[in-house]
């Protein structure tokens, strides 16, 4: 006889195996070269490419010069990038927020607090309330070059946050495919090897006080983020290094309490790396404190052995980052550097967003005086092979095998 409690266990399971299923045949009936395809009849679409024209990325002026998606072995490949052909196909636009997808977009913030640039002035930070600016969403950025590996894209826009200050900014977003051998350079490790195909692509992103007016702690602060939405799967785990240490010197290893606090099952935290499940069946996020995150994060895919990593420029001895909780804030400027969000039900029977995960980072709080610059640089790399292929990148770039990987959670 089964108890009421595991009546109710066994419903959730099959519901999200049932949703797994259904995303999961989604995702491999479609090659990069279906979803370029497809996108072109929605949105311009510029392709960059290395010199053997297997490492493409797709990117699009129409959405923030933001990247769609990419491959590692040209047209034919995998598209690593969650793209929401419902939305497209619709051909509205929604008020809140507009999800069309996408593997790197560029983004401000903070979400939340009494500096949020996504609520405005005296209202409620609830779902209700909560509206993305249209200079992240929906608007254009302008193509300002681009050559066969790289496009640079530039904006100049105003933003006014909760507590009433104006932000008058310019944005220079730089994309550039990177070489086999600019790879190794970047992150340390061999991809070499007839065995394993890469593609890499780093964005340069520069946010500029365009204003006669400093930018103070005192009235709200801005910081570049940069959010990646990719392709979930049963057997995705979400890998991210923390520093080890006292928690009464470098605080919490991880605030895992965005969306409730996430489950055991699904979050774990031991020898210095974080796992969390990115199969798309939940709905949970986690963040890391810029004491304890390091500058790298990112996932593998143990059924089609694909290993993604997101690289970043961590700044030493800086720890003012913009805290986007909704609420207000105490400390306005002690937020996380690196997120992971994994999508589902937002609540029992309700459409998920996609599904998808993410792998986001920030800059850290941009203090800027008039006519002053802040850059923010992410290197995302996708990499496919064996296991044998694999884990020595794995265990170079985080210090644990494939093996410990696959078996976080049991």
């Amino acid at each position: 006889m089964i108890s009421c409690n595991n009546k109710k266990k066994t419903k959730e399971e099959t519901k999200t195996r049932n949703l797994e299923q259904h995303s999961l045949k989604e995702i491999e009936g479609n090659t990069y070269g279906d979803d370029v395809s497809f996108m072109k009849d929605y949105v311009d679409i510029i392709e960059l490419t290395d010199d053997s024209n297997m490492s493409i990325v797709a990117v699009s002026a129409a959405l923030q010069g933001r990247v769609m998606t990419s491959s590692a072995v040209g047209a034919k490949g995998r598209g690593y990038g969650w793209i929401n052909r419902e939305l497209f196909k619709s051909r509205d636009t929604l008020d809140h927020i507009n999800v069309f997808g996408g593997e790197e977009r560029f983004w401000l913030g903070p979400e939340g607090g009494q500096y949020s640039i996504f609520f405005k002035k005296g209202t409620e930070f609830t779902l209700d309330e909560w509206y993305t600016p249209k200079l992240i969403d929906i608007e254009n950025f302008t193509l300002k070059s681009v050559s066969s590996n790289k496009a640079v894209f530039t904006k100049k826009a105003s933003l006014k946050n909760y507590s009433g200050f104006q932000f008058d900014l310019g944005i220079e977003r730089e994309i550039a495919v990177l070489s086999k051998t600019e790879i190794q350079k970047e992150l340390g490790v061999n991809v070499h090897s007839d065995k394993l195909k890469a593609v890499a692509y780093q964005t340069t992103n520069t946010l500029t006080n365009l204003g006669e007016t400093n930018w103070e702690k005192e009235t709200g602060l801005l910081s570049v983020w940069l959010l990646g939405m990719f392709k979930h799967s049963p057997n995705t785990t979400i890998i991210v290094p923390y520093v080890q240490g006292n928690e009464a010197k470098l605080g919490k290893i991880v605030n895992d309490t965005y969306f409730g606090k996430v489950p055991s099952n699904r979050l774990v935290a031991k020898n210095g790396v974080i796992y969390f499940k990115g199969d798309g069946a939940f709905r949970s996020k986690i963040g890391l404190s810029p004491k304890r995150a390091k500058n790298i994060a990112g996932s593998y895919d143990s059924k089609n052995g694909i290993l993604t990593l997101v690289k970043y420029n961590k700044p030493k001895n800086v720890t003012d980052y913009v805290n986007s909780m909704w609420e207000i804030q105490n400390k306005p400027f002690e937020g996380d550097v690196i997120n992971a969000y994994n999508d589902g039900e937002p609540e029992p029977g309700a459409k998920p967003l996609g599904p998808f995960y993410e792998l986001e980072t920030s800059s850290p709080a941009l203090g800027l005086k008039s006519g002053e610059s802040g850059i923010h640089v992410q290197l995302t790399c996708h990499i496919e092979g064996n296991e044998t292929s694999l884990n020595p990148i794995v265990e170079k770039l985080f210090g644990v095998s494939i093996e410990e990987i696959k078996k976080a959670f049991y």
